[in-house]
């Protein structure tokens, strides 16, 4: 509905590839962050440049950003639609850390998870977390606490792979088809040959690359440039 208030969401999936969604795993913040913060680290070699006496630091690569966010959880009674209960936060504790902090099947890996939000749109896992319980019933059960957690972010193994290869420099590509696209056109565009567009069509399942449709999205995959 127009003016409903969009809630931070987790998801969680048992693949880097994000096809897998695990059962029940879905989170949605009660209440919005007030911030959050990425963190950007670029790594650096020192390097002595021939000839000279000087060291000057080179650029090696952009590792993937970390994402800090702080989850907060409240059974006191004061938020609407999150009564007060006899067991307080407990089971909403439980089902985040089931969603982030579980690991998945048999390969004791921490969920890969999609955090969306606004114009936040970050894929990762999670790296640490502490839990802060602040308030309490008499008998000591808590009943409001913060969750400080960080994510490292990451991308898929392929584009990873096209990133980091000094003598590929093409990246995976997603494009919408226009009016007036064709495939070769495309390839072109992308790689600057039209000779890949056999190619494209192979891992797009495309039978028949003349009959494009407009808004299609197509996966252009890096690829090793033939000389």
């Amino acid at each position: 509905m127009p003016g409903e208030l969009e809630k931070l969401k987790v998801v969680a999936y048992s693949d880097p590839e994000f096809n897998n969604k695990i059962a029940d795993g879905e989170f949605s913040t009660l209440m919005n962050p007030e911030k959050y913060t990425y963190h950007y680290k670029i790594e650096t070699d020192e390097t002595q440049a021939s000839g000279t006496s000087t060291v000057s630091p080179r650029f090696n690569k952009k590792l993937p950003e970390n994402l800090e966010l702080d989850f907060v959880f409240d059974r006191s009674g004061v938020i609407n639609g999150y009564a007060s209960s006899n067991d307080g936060i407990i089971d909403d504790i439980e089902k985040f850390k089931k969603v982030i902090l579980d690991y998945n099947g048999d390969e004791h890996k921490p969920n890969y998870l999609v955090i969306s939000w606004g114009t936040l749109l970050f894929k990762g896992a999670l790296t640490e977390m502490d839990v802060e319980f602040k308030l309490f019933k008499p008998d000591g059960t808590p009943i409001r606490a913060v969750a400080k957690a960080k994510f490292q972010g990451f991308v898929e193994d392929n584009l990873r792979a096209a990133r980091e290869n000094n003598k590929s420099p093409d990246l995976t590509h997603y494009r919408t088809v226009k009016e007036g696209d064709t495939l070769p056109l495309m390839s072109y565009h992308i790689y600057g040959d039209s000779k890949y567009y056999l190619e494209v069509a192979r891992v797009n399942n495309i039978v028949n690359f003349r009959k494009l449709k407009t808004g299609q999205k197509l996966f252009f995959p890096p690829l090793q440039k033939q000389s």
